[in-house]
């Protein structure tokens, strides 16, 4: 059990590093390229991620998730993965390829043929790392991880900012994303060089037995991939591309925060998960520990973003990208919910019930693209709006399996979860209302960006931190205790 406590803390620590220093990384290389580039280059890229992310999705084919749930996997099953990824990865490219010319006109603009064949070159290279990947997942190799993306993403986005100083315009981002994957190939290879070597001697048998599995959660896989970027979709067909590269800007903002707390579960929630499967007391107490861990860290985060959107987009990527504030406030709102999908997720999934994983997301997406067409006249705003909603209410359906498959309560959610939401939305309150009241009677100079937002980010964390003391939060205590430790 310590060795299992050890395992988990370890894989969290290093998958927080993992999440926070890419995050930061992000963070820099994006302030620079918003403000060299315009949103209509943000645009143009945005609309085309959906094509990628699907064929990418096709070449895993959930088959990372399928080697994990093997207790014992061998050098076969990675090598049959391996030449599935990759024979799928060239047949999609080859449809991509011709079918260019067609997604060019959808978008109304022509640049997109030779951007987007350029583009999906990135996921026909990231087939043949798949497989490493999954491997490193397998054996929470977090902090090999964590170093593959520093890596990658600190010399992509240095030479994106490069390209897009000597006038690259759009060019510069997808340069920066085919180099992101490339170098992560490398350091993938790097890691797992010892661990296994793919064979000549193809053997499509572990696929076969794996594909009950692994087709469900690729079916779920292109659902949510469609599900985060059917509005930027929707949006390249119906507004012009300077709306579509604001609201694309506001929802990469929303997605690097909440992607922080998830990437960091997801480092160890399916291993451990399965590894303690058998004991369902166990598993049930892990789970609402990485529940509490989640909100004690979300929420601050996600509400303490939308309190200070206008000031962090004013002071980080300038005043041309003001109209996508609203937008990221709204989605910051929803974003602080997001992390708990993913503990649902991996809940259903280490119980090798992909088929509540597949039906949840679809049921999930059907609603959404029916919502997305009733509210999309009353304008953008609204329609994001109740997108957020809807996303927060949906969590309700996934508790109903996981209180089958553990036995937890949604009294126990609310326990686990509520008293962080309540302090973190009572802690923004008061800093706003508390700086407001600054700014307006007794400091007026405070009132600029780039005083407002360090001030109301120290406040509120001053607040929350002593909140948590007072309230003897034992996650925090627990979180700082290992810090110190290592």
């Amino acid at each position: 059990m310590d060795n299992l406590k050890e395992k988990t803390a370890k894989g969290l620590l290093w998958g927080a590093l993992n999440s926070s220093t890419m995050q930061v990384l992000n963070l820099v290389f994006g302030i620079f390229l918003a403000r060299m580039l315009s949103p209509h280059d943000y645009g143009i890229v945005g609309v085309l991620a959906i094509f990628s992310l699907i064929a990418g999705n096709l070449q895993s084919s959930g088959f990372t998730q399928g080697l994990t749930n093997i207790k014992q996997p061998t050098a076969n099953d990675y090598n049959s993965v391996f030449w599935f990824n990759v024979s799928v990865s060239i047949v999609c490219y080859v449809v991509l390829f011709f079918c260019a010319p067609l997604i060019a006109w959808f978008f109304h603009s022509d640049e997109l043929v030779p951007l987007s064949r350029f583009v999906f070159l990135g996921f026909l290279i990231s087939s043949f790392g798949i497989t490493r990947n999954a491997i490193m997942f397998k054996k929470i190799m977090a902090r090999e991880r964590a170093m593959t993306g520093f890596i990658s993403l600190l010399i992509s986005g240095a030479c994106g900012i490069v390209l897009a100083y000597n006038g690259m315009a759009y060019w510069s981002l997808a340069w920066q994303s085919v180099l992101f994957v490339l170098i992560q190939n490398i350091c993938r290879y790097y890691y797992t060089r010892k661990m296994w070597k793919p064979s000549l001697c193809v053997d499509f048998s572990p696929i076969k037995k794996m594909f009950p599995f692994s087709v469900k959660i690729l079916i779920t896989t292109i659902i949510n991939t469609i599900n985060n970027n059917v509005l930027t979709f929707i949006f390249g067909n119906l507004f012009p591309m300077k709306t579509v590269g604001n609201f694309s800007q506001a929802m990469k903002w929303d997605t690097m925060a909440y992607t922080t707390i998830s990437g960091t579960i997801e480092q160890v929630a399916q291993p451990i998960l399965v590894e303690i499967g058998d004991d369902k007391d166990r598993e049930l107490r892990v789970f609402r520990k990485m529940m509490r861990f989640t909100a004690f860290l979300v929420f601050p985060c996600l509400f303490g973003l939308s309190l200070v959107a206008e000031e962090f987009i004013l002071v980080t990527i300038s005043a041309k990208w003001i109209d996508s504030v609203p937008l990221l406030q709204i989605l910051c709102v929803g974003g602080a919910f997001m992390p708990f999908y993913t503990m649902y997720q991996h809940l259903v999934i280490s119980a090798g019930r992909s088929d509540i994983y597949m039906w949840c997301n679809i049921g999930q997406i059907i609603i959404q693209i029916g919502i997305i067409l009733a509210f999309h006249s009353f304008g953008i705003v609204t329609m994001v709006i109740a997108y957020t909603t809807f996303t927060i209410a949906w969590l309700g359906v996934w508790h109903i399996f996981a209180k089958r498959l553990i036995g937890i309560r949604y009294r126990d959610l609310f326990k686990d979860i509520a008293p962080f939401m309540l302090a973190s939305a009572g802690v923004m309150i008061v800093t706003h209302y508390l700086t407001t009241l600054l700014s307006n009677s007794i400091a007026p100079y405070i009132a600029t960006p780039y005083i407002l937002l360090p001030l109301r980010i120290v406040i509120a964390g001053i607040l929350y931190y002593g909140v948590m003391k007072l309230a003897r939060v034992n996650i925090m205590d627990e979180c700082i205790s290992y810090v110190k430790r290592k």
